[in-house]
């Protein structure tokens, strides 16, 4: 019988085989198995929850499948709790969360999501105007910040190519902070699939490169003259480092539809994804400071692009 809540009966066994289930999901190959993953503490399990009362609204399977939760976080978020129909709810311990969750000190609820089945093809065939791509990041935190700055940015999705973390482990979902709730995204996907998608969608590709010859700062100042009516510049420096001047028709657009690459941390992006830019575009560094974070990067880049966009509309 159900509590007042709608949970089943407390789950006090840590050892038992439903929970070592759940664990699993901490680990990809459970992950892959059941294409689901892990959402941890009441703000990512809220945010789960917001996704799949949208879906269902709209008449689509839900991605939240299972709630579990210890007495306590129940009492202390009853907004988790009521209304959710369609979702298996589950009142365990605090030894039963603690071993199913990937966390040290959990925070006393966690959510069992599907993993979204999303495309390349879908992604591209909506003509997007801003898409953020990594390119073989492998840091969970990295990847998490660039989806959490992408969803900030109103980019419109995330695409990981090969050999790039994967973004449902616990700890990549934990640094999105909700955010990989909020953005179709497509995991594993070839590099010149990317390219080719792109290409037939009409969205430029940028590198973020620290050695580019485009500079952040001009393309956004020739924006800003666009939009005030000016003719763009031909004698200014764009070059991050070699001065190339500015050429009317030859620069990227801040405001056109735009798929931005990023790269590994340690390495970057490799010659085969440099050459398939349009154009190299490096951030402009003011202090002593070698190089930016590629989060960082992507961040002040995804901005860069959102905000002449907005403009522009």
């Amino acid at each position: 019988m159900n509590d007042e809540h709608g949970f089943e009966p407390e789950m006090a066994n840590p050892r038992a085989e439903r929970v070592k289930e759940v664990a699993r999901l901490a680990t990809r190959s459970g992950r892959s198995k059941r294409g689901a993953f892990l959402a941890e503490g009441p703000q990512a399990v809220r945010e789960a929850l917001r996704s799949h009362d949208a879906a269902v609204s709209a008449g689509h399977q839900g991605i939240v499948q299972e709630v579990f939760a210890t007495p306590d976080a129940i009492h202390r978020h009853p907004d988790l709790t009521t209304g959710r129909g369609r979702i298996h709810w589950r009142s365990v311990t605090p030894e039963v969360l603690a071993a199913m969750a990937d966390t040290v000190t959990p925070q006393g609820i966690l959510a069992v999501c599907g993993i979204p089945e999303t495309t390349l093809d879908a992604v591209f065939g909506a003509a997007p105007r801003l898409v953020a791509v990594l390119c073989r990041v492998q840091d969970p935190g990295n990847a998490g910040t660039i989806l959490r700055a992408a969803d900030a940015a109103g980019a419109d999705a995330i695409v990981l190519t090969e050999g790039s973390v994967d973004i449902y482990n616990p700890k990549a979902v934990r640094s999105t902070v909700g955010s990989v709730f909020h953005l179709p995204i497509v995991t594993g996907v070839a590099f010149q699939q990317v390219v080719e998608a792109a290409a037939a969608a009409g969205s430029q590709l940028l590198a973020a490169d620290g050695y580019g010859a485009v500079d952040l700062d001009a393309l956004q100042d020739e924006s800003a003259a666009r939009r005030g009516g000016a003719q763009p510049s031909t004698g200014g420096d764009i070059g991050h480092q070699s001065g190339t001047a500015v050429v009317p028709g030859e620069t990227p657009r801040l405001e056109d539809a735009t798929a931005w690459l990023f790269g590994n941390e340690a390495q970057g992006l490799d010659e085969r994804e440099l050459a398939a830019a349009g154009h190299r575009v490096a951030v402009p560094l003011y202090g002593v400071a070698e190089s930016l974070n590629v989060g960082t990067a992507a961040t002040v880049c995804l901005y860069a692009s959102a905000r002449a966009q907005r403009r522009r509309a």
